[in-house]
């Protein structure tokens, strides 16, 4: 039962040492000896002796004509100890007794080492073995064979499990329901994602990417912010892999939920703009305060920004911590051109500077003054205005 030895004997002496009291009202003048090597028991009762007709406690004491019966060579004033035959001296009922209170001291013993085991494993994968499968949960067996509960509230809703077959989920929290050990799974955790996502990214394991905020519609779409502590890897493309090899894995497994990593970033004008992909957008009016957003698309991306059933809109809202609204931006006759567009005229140290403070388009830099652009990246004046007029005459 995952029991030390020495926690054993110690239970062992209690459950005797309770036994003793139950029936000479003291174990004070008792010694239980459990063997380590052998693993036997032995009970010693202390008495002292005294002169006869002096005896006052019957349970300390043993006068001197009884204590000579047992070793002749005993004297008034020493200790006599004797063994006491367990079977002789307890019985039937009391080593039944016995043996239900030393069962029911085991359970307490497994059931916080069950509790310790799986408190520290909480926010873990673990895999088991689906037991028994019923309408509002699921009992999955680990390899110990110890009983977890993964409730329908956290399986992700296109799951079907079937007797026998292997799943994976995290330890969402372990609780005490009716005096019993119970390790809650999930399977629609954000965190199931993220240990998803470790797994399959060794950059993310080392600590080289970390994963800043997941936020999840389970089974629907999720999205992953995502940044690099190494400038010469590129988070989003460590994380989705080779032609997708490495999320495929983890689509398969959150049964055909899409998901979005994006890359992080301080700037929320640039961080809602990535967190709305698919969709392009135009302009972005921000109110910081009320913590609000309100974002122009062209009419045709419109959809792309909601999503269907409107999770990227929803999802969107919740990566940034920003309420968004969409419009449709009819005013806008000629559209708005990539700043990579432009790499023909102009130099891509630049571009990159430009992208640094939220700039990817030729408008989002065009709507900017110089003096702002001059303060906000390293590029000198003439620069600036160099590449100002390549941008305008794009529109004229």
């Amino acid at each position: 039962e995952g029991i030390d030895r020495p926690t054993l004997m110690k239970v062992m002496e209690d459950v005797f040492k309770t036994l003793i009291r139950k029936k000479y009202g003291s174990d004070e003048n008792f010694d239980v000896i459990v063997n380590d090597q052998k693993g036997d028991l032995e009970i010693f009762r202390r008495r002292t002796i005294v002169d006869d007709d002096d005896l006052y406690n019957t349970l300390t004491e043993i006068e001197y004509k009884n204590a000579i019966l047992i070793e002749p060579d005993y004297q008034v004033g020493e200790e006599l100890y004797e063994e006491i035959d367990i079977q002789a001296e307890f019985g039937r009922r009391a080593i039944l007794a016995g043996k239900q209170t030393l069962a029911s001291r085991i359970n307490d013993l497994k059931k916080n080492v069950l509790i310790k085991k799986y408190e520290d494993r909480v926010g873990e994968i673990v895999s088991g073995e689906v037991y028994q499968v019923w309408k509002k949960e699921v009992l999955i067996l680990d390899e110990d064979g110890n009983e977890m509960l993964l409730p329908k509230s956290e399986q992700i809703p296109s799951d079907y499990f079937k007797k026998g077959e292997s799943v994976r989920a995290v330890v969402k929290k372990v609780e005490l329901k009716n005096s019993q050990a119970v390790i809650i799974l999930s399977r629609t955790s954000p965190v199931f994602l993220e240990k998803l996502l470790e797994i399959e990214v060794p950059e993310i394991f080392d600590g080289l990417i970390v994963v800043k905020k997941i936020v999840r519609d389970p089974g629907e779409r999720a999205k992953v912010a995502v940044e690099s502590y190494d400038d010469r890897i590129d988070p989003v493309g460590a994380c989705v892999g080779m032609k997708g090899s490495r999320i495929h894995g983890i689509v398969r497994e959150l049964k055909n939920e899409n998901i979005d990593v994006i890359n992080f970033t301080t700037n929320i004008q640039l961080l809602i703009q990535r967190s709305l992909t698919p969709a392009k957008i135009t302009s972005i009016e921000l109110d910081n305060e009320k913590r609000h957003a309100n974002v122009f698309l062209k009419p045709d991306q419109v959809s792309l920004a909601i999503g269907k059933g409107g999770y990227n809109i929803k999802l969107a809202g919740k990566l940034t911590g920003y309420e968004i609204d969409v419009y449709r931006d009819t005013d806008t006759e000629i559209e708005d051109v990539d700043l990579d567009e432009f790499a023909d005229e102009i130099e891509g140290w630049v571009i990159d500077e430009f992208k640094a403070i939220g700039c990817d388009t030729a408008k989002s830099v065009l709507d900017l003054t110089i003096e702002d652009l001059t303060s906000r990246t390293d590029l000198e004046e003439e620069t600036i205005t160099e590449v100002m007029k390549i941008l305008s005459s794009e529109f004229e």
